[in-house]
């Protein structure tokens, strides 16, 4: 059959599926001539056809090809001036990622000693059919291309935000050593969907999974060369693309599968939100590889530096940073964003370091044009939008509380101040309650909510849990960076003795530090985020930056270590958040009185009964002390902590109480206090609710 080659259409950007062929339009605002190199199979280095974009309308180069269709493997080549003063870099020679490839069918793998490519691994992204572009093919030329609505096998569960538990977890490691998975799919989406991972999650309490990054990223050059993977996956290039390594079959079934776990996570009434990152990509700083921006259109892409357009703004850490200040860019995120939810049926995102997508050059601003595109979008209505509120900016870059309404936020004030407390550090009491209340002070001021705050103790980026209440310094000596890598302030405490110990006193007092970390954690208002595996006591071995460690380092160990008790303990702390409304309110505490009762919304008790006010939470009596929270109806719940090295004897306020929760031992419920009182043990929290109500 012969091929027609036609000037197609400007819109969609990407290959599109139209009638007895493929659309493709690519955007560059600065390039002089482009062209499609069409292969044969993902594993051939040189294209059997290459054809030139023969039309081009403001600023986006098109052409129709006839005769391929879905599952086409192609790449893009673009010309136009070398002037890296000005900005330009282009290079004909190249083959580029185009930007919205829906589908990745070859990993881009390095020559051991450049960033050249090691042939045949340039990017090799494939043509996707209607239903996974978002388009429907009404007609059989170009300008039938309509938009399609969202498919109808999405049913968002849309969880209110106050049903919300978040559990952060990698599709890869958290399966890739589970025994319940059939070996073939471990690693995989198919894996991450099948029965005894979902029923274990949901069991969990969870509502929704934050699933590290599976847009298509690259590994970096230093890493592949130390035998190292970038596990985490924050080096993106192919926006669009489900990351194919984690998919049983790569290329177009990547898709699919990616969607059917979608659908299977759906049905237990489980969310899936992905963790995207806009902010920069793996071409990384001016000497770093072309792979597809950079050679496309440089200039409108990235922030470049003002007075040496060679260079680039780095607010990222990884030599550059995408300009969402550019209508293009802004387009671009919002194309992809819109791409993951109603093709793919996602329910929404986190934003790693979400504070450069605000940015006019150096200034942060809430009113930002992507940010405003995604708040008036009617297809993101009801995505859940969470924000990474820092950048790497020198001198404006945590921005904690400082996001639009309708964003939550990860609060990594909260996650300090936590482990500072029970750490059992002196004048941090004060700042802990008002986290573990909402964090009004960040959020009340942007008329938003407690439920602003997504609350968290440990995530990817740092000790998992078990390392926290293990090791005072990381040992991150695997990463081949001489320890230098990962945050060296980690407000941990050993329990006594640095790494594995055998002492018993030691690991009994670990485990009641985990639980006291789960319960304040799950028990606070805001949204809960857990960090995947910390229900099991898994462990990174001191290391608090695992992120290029695709290994047992990083992978979920589901062995004879795995702690069932911890996980028990989770499960029961999770139903009681979910029947108890005063676990996750909407509306911030005032300290107003319910005349019914004559109680406070909540009251900040020392251990003595009396309420604590001024001088008193800096003083180290204040590390034991209580929070009770009447609700109108409801039970009245009171909250102890004791954060020293010593037994504290808290005096009750009158009331009936049952006992549900004590940290001192793994399972109290329903125990009745002995008197007027409650024997708090050192390091330990309980959890007591009024039997009279």
């Amino acid at each position: 059959m012969s091929t027609h080659i036609l000037p197609g259409k400007p819109h969609p950007l990407g290959a599109t599926v139209v009638g007895d062929g493929v659309n493709f339009a690519l955007y560059s605002g600065h390039a002089e001539s482009a062209e499609v190199c069409l292969y044969e199979t993902a594993a051939d280095a040189a294209p059997s056809m290459v054809v030139p974009f023969v039309g081009r309308t403001d600023g986006v180069f098109h052409c129709w090809v006839s005769g391929i269709g879905a599952g086409q493997v192609y790449g893009c080549r673009v010309a136009g001036p070398w002037d890296p003063r000005q900005g330009h870099r282009f290079d004909p020679a190249k083959v580029l990622l185009d930007p919205y490839a829906r589908a990745i069918a070859r990993v881009v793998r390095w020559c051991p000693e450049s960033y050249s490519y090691r042939a045949p691994s340039h990017p090799a992204p494939q043509v996707v059919d209607q239903a996974l572009s978002g388009l429907s093919n009404a007609a059989t030329c170009p300008l039938g291309m309509v938009a399609a609505p969202s498919p109808k096998e999405f049913e968002h569960p849309r969880r209110p935000w106050a049903e919300t538990v978040v559990y952060e977890l990698h599709v890869r490691g958290f399966t890739k050593r589970h025994p319940a998975v059939a070996p073939e799919l471990r690693g995989t989406y198919a894996g991450l969907a099948s029965d005894p991972i979902v029923e274990y999650i949901a069991g969990l309490g969870v509502t929704a999974v934050e699933l590290l990054p599976v847009q298509h990223h690259v590994d970096d050059h230093r890493l592949q060369r130390m035998e190292l993977k970038n596990y985490w996956g924050y080096q993106p290039i192919g926006m669009f693309a489900p990351e194919p390594r984690y998919s049983s079959e790569p290329g177009v079934g990547a898709v699919e599968e990616f969607r059917a776990m979608v659908r299977r996570f759906h049905a237990a009434g489980i969310e899936v939100i992905l963790d995207v990152v806009f902010n920069h990509t793996a071409e990384l700083g001016h000497d770093g590889p072309t792979l597809s921006f950079r050679g496309i259109d440089n200039r409108s892409y990235y922030r470049l530096a003002d007075r040496d357009r060679r260079l680039y703004q780095n607010f990222s850490g990884c030599g550059n940073s995408l300009n969402t200040a550019n209508p293009a860019v802004v387009r671009l995120v919002m194309d992809c964003l819109r791409h993951w939810v109603s093709v793919m049926g996602v329910d929404g995102f986190r934003f790693d370091l979400a504070a450069s997508l605000g940015r006019h050059g150096d200034r942060f601003d809430p009113i930002a044009p992507l940010f405003e595109a995604i708040g008036q979008d009617p297809v993101l209505k009801g995505a859940k939008l969470i924000a990474e509120p820092w950048d790497l900016h020198p001198t404006d870059g945590y921005l904690l509380g400082g996001f639009p309404r309708g964003w939550a936020e990860w609060n990594g004030r909260y996650r300090d101040v936590t482990r500072r407390f029970w750490r059992g550090d002196v004048g941090c009491t004060g700042a802990f309650a008002t986290s573990i209340a909402g964090s009004s002070d960040l959020f009340r001021r942007t008329r938003r909510s407690p439920l602003a705050s997504v609350n968290f103790v440990t995530s990817h980026d740092g000790f998992t849990l078990a390392d926290l209440v293990s090791y005072n310094s990381k040992r991150n000596d695997a990463n081949g960076e001489g320890g230098r890598d990962g945050e060296s302030s980690n407000h941990s405490w050993n329990c006594g003795q640095e790494g594995p110990s055998a002492d018993l006193g030691v690991l009994a007092l670990r485990k009641r530090q985990c639980r006291n970390l789960l319960a304040t954690l799950l028990l606070s208002q805001g949204v809960p985020m857990l960090l995947a595996g910390d229900e099991s006591g898994r462990t990174q071995n001191g290391n608090n930056n695992a992120y290029c460690q695709d290994n047992e380092i990083s992978w979920l160990d589901w062995g004879p270590d795995y702690d069932k008790s911890l996980a028990s303990f989770v499960r029961r702390l999770t139903r009681l958040r979910a029947g108890e409304p005063a676990f996750r309110r909407s509306f911030f505490f005032e300290g107003s009185i319910d005349p019914g009762t004559g109680l406070k919304d909540v009251s900040w008790l020392s251990r003595t009964g009396h309420e604590l006010s001024g001088a008193a939470w800096q003083t180290p009596a204040a590390r034991c002390f209580g929070a009770r929270i009447a609700e109108p109806g409801r039970p009245v719940y009171l909250l102890l902590f004791n954060s020293s090295e010593r037994a504290r004897t808290f005096r009750l306020p009158s009331a009936a109480w049952t006992v549900l929760v004590d940290t001192s031992e793994n399972d109290v419920g329903g125990a009745l206090p002995e008197g007027p009182s409650w024997l708090l043990h050192a390091h330990s929290f309980a959890l007591l609710r009024s039997s009279d109500a």
